[in-house]
């Protein structure tokens, strides 16, 4: 209460010594008052006035998209877009999924796709002895991406284990880019890749 006693006693000092008449005084005094009203008025204005945040923009990416050519015993076929993580029975599905008849022995439908790739569904048809065989009877080179274990085997040196190695290897890996890639399936040397060139293709 001192120190405040000796400010107060020294702005009274101040103001009597001014050399001021009265009514310069009394302006000051009228002025000083409105300079703090209207000091008070902007803080607490400034105070009331709510704080809006900026909006925050949500940035959708995009996945990925890949093209994939589906035919063969499904119910439409045609090329489809779909994600990238996206795998072969998600193909099938795009297609309207797989015909009556179609035999999926041969696909791997949980495999991951590739851009650009064909997946070929096989229709196959049962015998009077109840085993399944191809619906198609193919001529000339056998397609390696399309064919069954019995049309490997029904070529020259492919006996039905190699058949199946292949099959299982592209169930697998996927399709083969070129008919060179047959020989990366065991059992399929240069000398036998020879044999077989001119009856395959892609």
């Amino acid at each position: 209460m001192e120190y405040f006693s000796q400010i107060f006693e020294k702005l009274a000092t101040w103001w009597f010594d001014l050399n001021f008449t009265s009514i310069q005084k009394r302006a000051l005094l009228v002025i000083s008052a409105v300079v703090v009203v209207i000091s008070v008025f902007i803080v607490i204005r400034g105070n009331m006035d709510e704080v809006t945040a900026p909006p925050v923009v949500v940035e959708q990416v995009q996945a990925p998209q890949i093209f994939v050519d589906v035919t063969g015993a499904v119910n439409t076929p045609g090329v489809y877009t779909l994600t990238a993580s996206s795998r072969v029975i998600d193909a099938i599905k795009a297609a309207g999924g797989s015909a009556a008849g179609a035999d999926l022995s041969t696909i791997n439908l949980a495999r991951v796709l590739a851009d650009g790739e064909q997946i070929y569904v096989d229709a196959a048809v049962t015998n009077s002895k109840g085993v399944r065989i191809s619906a198609t009877k193919r001529s000339g080179p056998i397609s390696i991406n399309r064919a069954t274990v019995s049309d490997f085997d029904s070529l020259d040196g492919i006996g039905p284990v190699i058949a199946r190695r292949i099959v299982e290897y592209r169930k697998t890996h996927g399709p083969f880019m070129t008919i060179e890639d047959l020989q990366k399936v065991s059992g399929i040397g240069e000398a036998k890749f020879a044999q077989i060139k001119s009856k395959i293709r892609i």
